[in-house]
């Protein structure tokens, strides 16, 4: 709209006096052309060191927003881009702010996904001559050239940030400091080495943490009811079973029949009741419950009698299920059927009854939990509780092993699994099987099913300081508010932190094992030796020197009977103690941070880890507040998957793809200005008419800039017109802008950088393009280079340009910074010296007297702008009926019987200040305002209407055809032309103007 209106005034400037109209001028272009201009930007930046001057000359504090490292091991995705985006914003703000800065960023260097992508990189050969260090060099090769790639995409993001001295989890010195707090929670206690349950992935041959798993739809499971037979009851329970045997049997339900085989008992709920039921049915019938996707056992085809124990409240849901009638015979509690033992339905051992807890539900299955403490948390706590045998023959690949007899050697979630059902059915202990969808943990690396397995790790007990977790979790400020409750949640109910891992590139676990024993050797003085190493070293050295070298001094005649550990860090670890790396370690950067921002996965992630990791050495959380934001879907809703092919690639976004008209190159600045559009604390979309309509929004205010930048062509610091001289249109349009400025601000602070989009999109079309500057053309182009109006409009124009230009800096700097270097005029700092550069300045300090605009004012310049919009509407109808052609050929009528209204309205048809004048709000050349109806001069008025102000005071409009001859110069129709015998074709202000500026100005530049 605003290149519009400057269209228009060139065409207003045709003609013999063209050299006396004030032409915009400027330097800066309507196109952005952000392939060649924002590296431009970017390298003047680089250049003149802007970003770390700037910070430097700040004074009102520091502020840390701690970079969350990104993992390097391959492109960047949109999701990458929102959140790197996001941070600059904040930072930018700050750095307007006064803030002094400090945005160190970091990469997550070490684990599986890079050491898979190294080893897929060779062939059968090259594998088998790699060792450890080799691998590890390849992999920290990979890893270092990764980063640089995503380094130079977050730069042409126009991400700010001390690229220098970025910190890597593979640099020694932060290696260092994570080798410190492990050493810190170990020697607090909080660091154990265990057998029990972890998600083991076969596909990785590693232990994984929870946020190591994903849950995709749509996994089917191989489920079974089956049976175990009862073999005697405790002599003190009276016999209270004895009438049932010996064809009694309890019914369990599992999703995984592989773990049968390390089963070790059958838990009950106490408070629960059960039944022994009676299956009465035979073969025909149970056949007849027959499902595609279900499978009926071989023991519901027998002639025989049996007796099942089952929850009381499942049994019509059992019947239902298998197809069959069930008799209930006698009834009890959990707690009677404790230390009653059953035939183990593959080997025949005996096995106990135990009374489980809460955890056992009539939710699903048949109330009684098949318990295989090697396989299982709750069946493991079980296990502990109640002395069973943690029995877990399932080696690393996943296979079974020789202690699992008949299956060894066979796949668990393959043919193992489906062996171990035939096993069971071949016992006459199969009531059926059937498919079961439902939610399953997968290796979010090789997006492969992970399994529950007993192994040898090492745990950090997350109970020794849980307490003081969820106290710290409440002095963070969590945006959106529902953080805290999701990391709560997580927080007390984690089980404790399986920390090992069996791979080689990753930080080493500091301990050593006795040969015979296999008891750890690890103490403070074995850490910190260990960590003096690896600050000068890299953690490398653990590979390649011998132990009696890594070992203390004192220690090196044992060195023969120990040796080194093999397991390193969970990765979760690794960036959970970047706070101990680099917050209170680096000039400028305070403990805790102010700020961690992340998606909203990070709640199981590395908020927590890093919280957990700080509690437990520093007593406290590692930051003040907290953000997360949603993920980046396509325009339908939809997650990106190349397999679908609705993958957003911000790269094209910024560069463009093959085809320019499907994929056109937006820039960074769209980018980031999508970025801001979006509400990024919930899920957030992102497509090709998404991008179409935030890039009309680019393009409409760069205009706007353009627009002030070529009016202020001849503005000088010092012209300004003072306050309580300006028009009242002037006034008005300063108490707009310090109100948006207000707003926008509230918004940074409040991070709902969806606002200050709407804010700008608004203010820039409608008060504006379709108001202000529409208004103000008249006395910029025609009102004379030197007039009053001209200087008051350039007062108002000036103030825009210098605010407008800097509440959207943390946005979009390419343009702002664009903007700035056209700038026509300098702009004087505090300290006397030129700001060179955009954020050299401050956030734009509020004008108290622009603030002060009174209250009727500003209730009567609304009602005049609502009725601006309904005179536009019936001069639009004049149009359309031919009357006239602009609204320059219009002259308009107002009646109201609203006395004080007409006051005002009258008042402003005669004000005495141009700007001001009603006709010249309206853009036409006479506005009158009746006194009284005249019903003959109403009906000489070919065009009406009415407008309802506020609902009360009604006002008419009339149009006409505007009186006397229409200007040549501005087009405005008036009696007096025709009075100067020497310009005849010019009214009386453009008369003034041309009789003092006789000579031709400067040709616009356009």
């Amino acid at each position: 709209m605003a290149a519009k209106k400057a269209a228009e005034g060139e065409k207003q400037g045709e003609g013999k006096y063209k050299h006396t109209v004030d032409l915009p001028k400027t330097t800066f272009g309507m196109r952005a052309n952000a392939l060649v201009r924002e590296p431009e930007l970017q390298k003047l930046w680089d250049d003149n060191q802007v970003f770390k001057s700037v910070v430097e000359s700040n004074n009102g504090g520091s502020f840390v927003l701690h970079d969350g490292p990104p993992y390097a091991n391959g492109d960047l995705h949109m999701g990458h881009a929102l959140n790197k985006i996001l941070k600059d914003i904040i930072n930018r703000y700050k750095i307007l702010q006064n803030y002094k800065v400090n945005y160190v960023p970091g990469w997550d260097c070490h684990g599986l996904p890079i050491e898979l992508k190294v080893l897929q990189s060779l062939d059968q050969d090259a594998r088998k001559d790699l060792t450890p260090t080799k691998l590890r060099a390849k992999a920290a090769k990979f890893a270092k050239a990764t980063v640089k790639t995503q380094m130079t995409s977050f730069k042409r993001y126009g991400v700010w940030a001390d690229w220098d001295n970025s910190y890597l989890t593979l640099d020694p010195e932060y290696e260092a400091a994570q080798i410190k707090v492990f050493g810190q929670m170990a020697l607090k206690g909080y660091i154990y080495r265990g057998r029990k349950p972890v998600h083991w992935s076969p596909s990785s041959r590693t232990a994984l943490a929870e946020a190591e798993l994903e849950y995709p739809e749509g996994h089917v499971s191989k489920s079974i009811y089956a049976i175990f037979k009862l073999t005697n009851v405790p002599p003190t329970s009276g016999g209270f079973l004895d009438e049932f045997f010996p064809d009694l049997y309890l019914a369990i339900w599992t999703t995984t029949p592989w773990t049968i085989p390390a089963n070790a008992a059958v838990a009950v709920n106490a408070n629960l009741q059960y039944a022994v039921v009676e299956i009465q049915s035979n073969s025909e019938d149970a056949s007849s419950s027959g499902h595609k996707n279900r499978k009926l056992g071989n023991v519901l085809k027998e002639q025989k009698k049996h007796f099942l124990v089952v929850a009381s409240e499942l049994v019509p849901t059992l019947e239902a299920k298998l197809g069959i009638k069930l008799v209930v015979k006698k009834t009890m509690l959990g707690s009677d059927l404790e230390n009653c033992r059953y035939s183990h339905p593959i080997d025949n051992r005996k096995c106990p009854i135990v009374v489980g807890g809460e955890y056992i539900t009539t939710e699903s299955g048949t109330g009684l939990v098949h318990t295989a403490p090697g396989h299982g948390q709750e069946d493991y706590v079980t296990g502990m509780k109640y002395g069973l045998p943690i029995l877990s023959p399932v080696d690393d690949d996943g296979k079974f092993t020789e202690d699992a007899a008949m299956f060894d050697g066979l796949d668990v979630l393959g043919d193992g699994n489906i062996a171990v059902v035939k096993c069971l059915d071949d016992q006459m202990s199969l009531l059926m099987e059937e498919s079961y969808e439902h939610k399953y943990p997968y290796d979010w690396r090789t997006k492969k099913p992970t399994i529950f397995r007993a192994t040898e790790q090492w745990f950090a007990s997350v109970e020794g300081f849980r307490q003081a977790a969820m106290d710290a979790i409440g002095t963070v400020k969590w945006i959106p508010t529902q953080g805290e409750n999701r990391i709560s949640a997580m927080t007390s109910s984690r089980s404790d932190w399986c920390i090992s891992r069996q791979r080689t590139w990753g930080v080493p676990i500091p301990v050593f094992y006795h040969v015979k024993t296999k008891e750890p050797l690890m103490n403070e003085e074995i850490i910190n030796h260990i960590k003096s190493i690896i600050s000068q070293k890299g953690s490398d050295a653990w590979w390649y020197m011998k132990i009696e070298d890594l070992l203390p001094e004192k220690y090196c005649d044992k060195a023969s009977e120990y040796e080194k550990g093999t397991d390193t860090m969970d990765v979760w670890f690794d960036s959970g103690s970047s706070w101990a790396a680099v917050l209170g370690q680096r000039n400028g950067l305070t403990f805790p941070a102010d700020l961690y921002l992340e998606g909203t996965d990070q709640h199981r992630g590395w908020f927590q880890s890093s919280l957990l990791t700080s509690i437990a050495t520093r007593g406290k959380a590692p930051y003040l507040g907290v953000i997360t934001h949603g993920f980046v879907l396509d325009e339908k809703g939809s997650k990106m998957s190349k397999s679908l092919g609705n993958v957003v690639d911000p790269r094209t976004i910024i560069e463009g793809g093959k085809n320019s008209k499907e994929a056109p190159a937006y820039g960074a600045d769209v980018l980031r200005l999508w970025a801001s559009s979006v509400d990024f604390m919930n899920d957030v979309m992102i497509g090709a008419q998404v991008l179409r309509q935030i890039s009309d929004m680019y393009r409409k205010l760069r205009g706007t800039l353009r627009y002030l930048l070529g009016n202020l062509h001849d503005w000088k610091v010092g012209n300004d017109v003072p306050y309580d001289d300006l028009p009242m249109i002037d006034k008005h349009a300063l108490f707009q802008l310090e109100n948006i400025v207000i707003n926008i601000r509230e918004s940074y602070e409040n991070y709902q950088f969806f606002k200050i989009f709407q804010i700008i999109q608004r203010f820039v079309i409608v008060d504006l393009s379709n108001f202000y500057f529409d208004v103000a053309k008249d006395r910029l182009y025609v009102g004379g280079n030197v007039s009053f109006t001209r200087r008051s409009c350039q007062t108002v124009l000036s103030a825009h340009l210098l605010s407008i230009v800097r509440v959207i800096a943390p946005i979009l700097p390419h343009l702002a910074e664009d903007v700035w270097q056209n700038l026509p005029f300098q702009y004087i700092k505090d300290d006397g010296s030129a700001a060179k550069f955009v954020f050299e300045l401050k956030w734009p300090e509020l004008n108290p007297k622009c603030l002060a605009f009174p209250d009727d004012e500003i209730d009567f310049w609304g009602k005049i702008l609502e009725l601006r919009t309904e005179v536009n509407k019936v001069l639009e109808i004049a149009r359309m009926g031919k009357l006239i052609g602009s609204s320059l050929d219009a002259k308009v009528y107002l009646h109201t019987s609203d006395e004080s209204l007409a006051s005002r309205l009258h008042a402003l048809c005669r004000s005495g200040n141009d700007a001001d004048d009603m006709h010249r709000i309206f853009i036409t050349s006479q506005v009158e305002v009746l006194s009284r109806f005249d019903s003959e001069l109403i009906q000489s008025i070919p065009y009406t209407g009415e407008y309802l102000i506020e609902g009360s005071s009604k006002i008419w409009i009339g149009v006409s055809r505007a009186d006397g001859l229409k200007c040549e110069r501005c087009w405005n129709y008036t009696p007096e032309v025709g009075s100067f015998t020497d310009h005849p074709t010019l009214c009386n202000r453009c008369y003034r103007v041309v009789a003092i500026q006789p000579e031709p100005a400067v040709a616009a530049v356009s």
